[in-house]
């Protein structure tokens, strides 16, 4: 989609919402904090609480962006 320079300023918006991208940067700074915690002695983590974390959060963080794709392709396409 190209624009012409005046209607560059209208829109504060430069790219896309992506929902999966968000929610796996999310869950990967939480997980930080989490060891983050732990190294400052807050509170004790076990060393295997990083794996689920991570893992599910990068699925569904896959789930999320491949329903989204999904969404925008089907409001793009013309309709029958």
């Amino acid at each position: 989609m190209s624009r012409s320079g005046s209607d560059r300023w209208r829109s504060p918006v430069r790219h896309e919402f992506r929902p999966g991208r968000l929610l796996a940067g999310v869950v990967l700074m939480v997980t930080g904090v989490v060891y983050f915690g732990d190294a400052g002695g807050a509170w004790d983590t076990p060393w295997f609480v990083a794996i689920p974390l991570v893992v599910g959060g990068l699925c569904l963080a896959g789930a999320v962006g491949t329903v989204t794709h999904e969404v925008r392709r089907r409001r793009s396409s013309p309709g029958p």
